[in-house]
């Protein structure tokens, strides 16, 4: 019963193994016939008990100063892959008890210490730490220099956007979606604004200077750097992350978690966020916010914040609410549900109901419609039409989608690319593979639908199309599914089958997971029809 724990440059005198697994891709030798099988979908299956236990830690970290700075208390498992690193050492755990012999493969030096203390564990000597957390502190200082001159002059070239922001009332405070037009259309709150003309567009710090101008003509948009304060972003140059892990389990993930959160300008970036809502929630006092809700760190803020000024807040399901998106759940929160919206919209009752078993009390949850998925024309089934490949906000699951249609077996089907509209992933097109900027919806015909992590798979569902859910190698791809939903699963070896062999999708009910639009319940909430 035992575990043999090597990294990749630590193979030579490895001990005798029945199979192996690598945590990453990594440099070996080994026969892949002995590979651990079933390994991706063994990780999924463990993400439950890890999900918990997460969420368990999450809020006790998440009580200590500076946590909402951070991306791993929250339990964001779509940004965080803390889950995925605390899955790796419960799959480990199990396997230390298994009669079987496995060699495990684990470059990461933080994951291969954390493994190395426990029952049933034969390690080897671990992978050099010191120089790839000195690299990593070095490059997040240098990205928080970069960053906060970004931010002070985003500040300064904004600060007529104070005096434009309308006072009271109610606001939309939203990101730069690439859908977002001047005439106040919203990628996430639809023809709201259009139809509305008393509300107001306050623009998230993650929209950039150009972007917020591009909406602005109208008066009714303002970016939310002009509330900042220019000295403000010079003084936070050296904020991360900085857990306190004594009497915690998990350190070494936890301090990886640190480390590689710190080795970015996030932390900065949400304190530039939560800095720049506070005083505009002081200054302008809007009697009702609303916005694309997902529970993470800085909306957490917000409804703090908010609720200390009697301002009512309205948090609008952002999207498919899955058995992965922990943030949406209070159960990472320290203060409960005292950091939920008053209000929760949901796009359907699906939504609704998968948030009330998470605990969120039912008098805040209401069904209102899906403003950012109305019934469209949908594309029709075509054997000869190309795939439409769905990818991910994530670059690394991403890739992995791109090298599986690239495959000799893949070689019969053309694929059409929609990358995540947040996050552009950059490929080489061929004659086989073309991107295009067409959601799933604008297309004629289609022969089916491949995705990881995104709404499109829940579309092209509703639309009747073959659809396979990409399950990828190193990584947890979100799961949107509601309950209840089954879906073929592929990876890079199995996407050219089950593409040559579609099967009809199963049948749903289009309004359990985005429900026609209730007008009256949008205006109770924001005075909106």
């Amino acid at each position: 019963m035992t575990l043999i724990l090597r990294h990749s440059a630590d193979l030579a005198d490895a001990p005798v193994h029945d199979t192996w697994a690598a945590v990453s891709p990594a440099l070996h030798a080994l026969d892949p016939r002995r590979e651990e099988p079933g390994l991706a979908a063994a990780l999924e299956e463990m993400f439950p008990d890890a999900a918990a236990e997460w969420q368990r830690l999450g809020r006790a970290l998440g009580a200590q100063p500076g946590a909402g700075w951070a991306h791993m208390p929250a339990a964001a498992a779509n940004i965080s892959d803390f889950g995925l690193m605390l899955t790796w050492a419960l799959l480990a755990g199990k396997w230390a008890k298994d009669p079987r012999r496995v060699l495990l493969i684990c470059d990461d030096p933080w994951l291969f210490r954390e493994l190395r203390g426990g029952s049933g564990v034969e390690s080897g000597k671990p992978p050099p730490i010191l120089v790839r957390a000195l690299t990593a502190r070095l490059r997040g200082l240098a990205a928080r220099m970069h960053r906060t001159g970004r931010l002070a002059v985003s500040a300064l070239q904004c600060r007529r956007d104070r005096r434009q922001a309308k006072t009271g009332g109610t606001v939309l405070l939203v990101y730069g979606h690439p859908r977002s037009r001047e005439d106040g259309f919203d990628g996430y709150f639809g023809e709201l604004m259009l139809n509305n003309p008393h509300l107001s567009r306050v623009l998230h710090t993650d929209c950039g200077v150009s972007r917020a101008r591009e909406l602005g003509p109208d008066r009714r948009s303002v970016s939310l750097h002009g509330w900042g304060h220019p000295l403000a972003a010079l003084g936070f140059v050296f904020t991360r992350w900085r857990p306190t892990v004594a009497g915690q389990p998990y350190v070494w993930l936890v301090r990886r978690s640190a480390v590689l959160e710190g080795s970015t300008a996030q932390a900065l970036a949400i304190r530039w966020q939560e800095h720049c809502q506070r005083r505009w929630l002081a200054a302008a006092r809007p009697s009702v916010i609303a916005w694309p809700w997902e529970n993470h760190a800085w909306e957490r803020a917000l409804v703090r914040v908010a609720r200390s000024h009697g301002i009512a807040t309205v948090g609008y399901q952002h999207s498919v609410v899955g058995a992965f998106m922990l943030n949406e759940s209070p159960a990472s929160n320290p203060d409960g549900h005292a950091s939920i919206p008053d209000h929760i919209l949901c796009n359907g009752p699906a939504t609704r109901d998968r948030l009330a078993g998470w605990g969120i009390p039912a008098n805040r949850l209401t069904v209102a419609g899906a403003l950012r998925f109305p019934e469209a024309r949908s594309p029709r089934f075509d054997p000869s039409a190309p795939v439409f490949m769905a990818l991910p906000f994530d670059h690394g699951i991403a890739g992995e989608m791109i090298e599986a249609a690239l495959r000799p077996a893949s070689r019969t089907t053309d694929f059409l690319v929609k990358d995540h509209p947040m996050m552009p992933y950059t490929f080489t097109e061929t004659r086989r593979i073309q991107r295009t900027n067409r959601p799933l919806a604008e297309h004629e015909a289609l022969s089916g639908v491949v995705y990881a992590a995104t709404t499109v798979g829940l579309e092209a569902m509703f639309a009747g199309l073959p659809t396979y859910r990409f399950r990828p190698r190193w990584k947890l791809a979100i799961d949107v599914m509601p309950r209840g939903v089954e879906i073929p699963v592929v990876d890079g070896s199995t996407l050219a089958a089950a593409l040559a062999n579609p099967a009809p999708p199963q049948k749903l009910d289009r309004a359990d997971s985005f429900a026609p639009i209730d007008r009256a319940v949008w205006r109770d909430h924001l005075g909106a029809s």
